[in-house]
């Protein structure tokens, strides 16, 4: 569908549309649902420091595996296949953990869910861009703002409805949500297999069957890395924030524990209006680099309130801190804004998924060695501006509008 023909919302659509709106909806419940119930499961499952520590760790390392092999799965099943295996694999996953045994049978089934969230996410800005072409602002916006609520959600809901109904229920619970978003993929790709079968064609000639090859290319684009240097940066510090601002916050600011998990939650809430507001600059914006400015500048600000006067204004700091990650929104929008076909979004959003989220893995676990060596939470907040950095220049590179292909076809024109 041409991208300046504007059609209707729904019009052809509502099974893709309610796919991927679903598909949002269950991409973070994995992550969020399982630890605020950690003590409860582990009155029945045996639950060590290192089986903890492969549980906290998974899901970056797990969102860094599919994030590299999710081109390959796209190439297999197509996009609508993918995301059919994706939400297959949640529910598996969520009725497994639900019933473990043991931690080993846990840590397994978490992976599973882990996985097809993890396909999930570098499957959808690719399948928005193929169904939503003349709207990819507004869907963009939609399953961003449904990506902050699964976060947030199963957070919230996790703790009551263990104590009500016990921790299996509490996580197999999630198994419904996920159910719901496996029956509009096979909708779609039953009712659209002949048209399905035609774009795919259509867009393998023209880039799909040379993925393989377009994804060795990558690492040589200077769009790529700046697209994955503006994910990084936001998954980086959100994933140190979850594993250390609240120990953190009761050390330098000197808040009680109940007092440091409100500011948790205040930091991850902040997501959610610059999940509405971001997505609508980013396409709007003929300088998009401004927004990478704003982000290291919250970071730079609200840490160094952090170090400076952290009891002085928490709340503050953290709210500052909390919109820094905004970033996020920003790397979605710019997977399809900068690149011109299905192929070369489906490359980039693996590129940028797959790598971002192997830097995210190792920063909480930098974060706190580097507090251990210390004794001091100061370095360790450093690092964290130290690779918030390179937002400057992945916001000069981004200050252009260049796309992903013409960028590839000059360096392979250069080589020739």
């Amino acid at each position: 569908m041409p991208a300046d023909r504007r059609l209707p919302l729904w019009a052809g659509r509502t099974a893709a549309l309610l796919g991927i709106l679903l598909i949002a909806l269950n991409l973070r419940s994995a992550v969020a649902a399982l630890s605020p119930i950690v003590d409860q499961i582990a009155n029945d499952v045996a639950l060590g420091p290192v089986v903890l520590g492969i549980i906290g760790a998974a899901p970056p390392v797990t969102f860094a595996v599919t994030g590299l092999l999710a081109p390959w799965l796209s190439r297999k099943l197509g996009l609508e296949g993918g995301l059919l295996l994706a939400a297959a694999a949640m529910v598996v996953g969520h009725v497994a953990r639900s019933l473990a045994p043991n931690s080993t049978m846990l840590i397994i089934a978490t992976t599973v869910t882990l996985a097809g969230a993890g396909f999930g996410n570098v499957l959808l800005p690719p399948v928005v861009k193929r169904y939503f072409p003349d709207r990819l602002t507004q869907v963009t916006t939609l399953y961003a703002v449904l990506i902050a609520v699964s976060t947030a959600l199963p957070a919230l809901a996790a703790v009551p409805v263990a104590t009500r109904f016990g921790w299996r229920s509490s996580l197999a619970v999630w198994a419904v949500l996920a159910l719901t978003a496996l029956t509009p993929w096979v909708i779609a790709t039953v009712r659209h297999r002949r048209e399905l079968a035609r774009l795919r064609q259509s867009d393998e000639t023209q880039g799909v069957e040379s993925e393989p090859q377009l994804e060795g290319r990558l690492v040589h684009s200077l769009i790529a890395w700046a697209v994955t240097v503006t994910f990084s940066i936001s998954s980086i510090n959100v994933y140190a924030a979850f594993a250390w601002m609240p120990t953190m916050l009761v050390d330098i600011a000197h808040v009680s524990r109940v007092e440091a998990g409100d500011l948790l939650s205040l930091y991850a809430f902040v997501g959610l209006p610059a999940a509405l507001v971001v997505p609508l600059l980013a396409s709007r914006l003929k300088n998009i680099g401004v927004l990478l400015y704003v982000a290291f500048a919250c970071f730079l600000i609200g840490y160094g309130g952090l170090i400076l006067a952290p009891a002085a204004a928490p709340i503050l700091w953290v709210v500052i801190v909390g919109i820094g990650p905004m970033l996020f929104p920003v790397a979605l929008v710019l997977i399809n804004a900068r690149t011109r076909t299905h192929a070369g979004s489906v490359a980039l959003s693996g590129f940028v998924q797959g790598v971002g989220y192997i830097i995210a893995a190792v920063s909480p676990l930098v974060f706190g060695i580097l507090h251990e060596a210390t004794g001091s939470w100061t370095p360790s907040i450093v690092f964290l501006l130290v690779l918030s950095l390179p937002a400057i220049p992945a916001g000069l590179i981004l200050a252009k509008s260049r796309y992903l292909e013409d960028d590839l076809g000059r360096q392979r024109g250069g080589a020739t």
